[in-house]
């Protein structure tokens, strides 16, 4: 297996909890109001220092969506997950977009979004 390359951020950005690893910045943020089983959760429309898993449907609280797993390259961590297709027309916006769970990121977000209600 070769070496990772790892790409480093600047600004405002977002780091995997457990290794520091750069996953995004603020500005790449679309949307706030999202939710995971464990919390608050943000879309984001560019998401590095990522590998996928394997596809598959989900049902969510906006209707069925294709979906991969996203886990950090720096310590394999699950961070969220990435929409590829979404099946229903009004959900279109997030195909290609990656979702990362607050619980599992440190950065900017303040710490009242970590129990709030919302989206997905």
């Amino acid at each position: 297996m070769g070496r990772v390359f790892m790409v480093d951020l600047q600004g405002n950005i977002y780091i995997c909890k457990h290794c520091k690893t750069h996953l995004s910045t603020e500005q790449d943020i679309i949307s706030k109001a999202f939710q995971c089983k464990h919390g608050r959760a943000y879309l984001f429309n560019n998401v590095v220092n990522i590998s996928v898993g394997v596809k598959e449907d989900r049902m969510m609280i906006t209707g069925m969506h294709t979906v991969v797993d996203i886990f950090c390259v720096g310590c394999g961590s699950n961070v969220g997950w990435k929409y590829e297709f979404a099946h229903c027309k009004s959900q279109k916006y997030k195909e290609g977009k990656s979702v990362l769970e607050l619980y599992k990121i440190s950065g900017p977000h303040d710490s009242n979004d970590l129990a709030s209600d919302g989206d997905e």
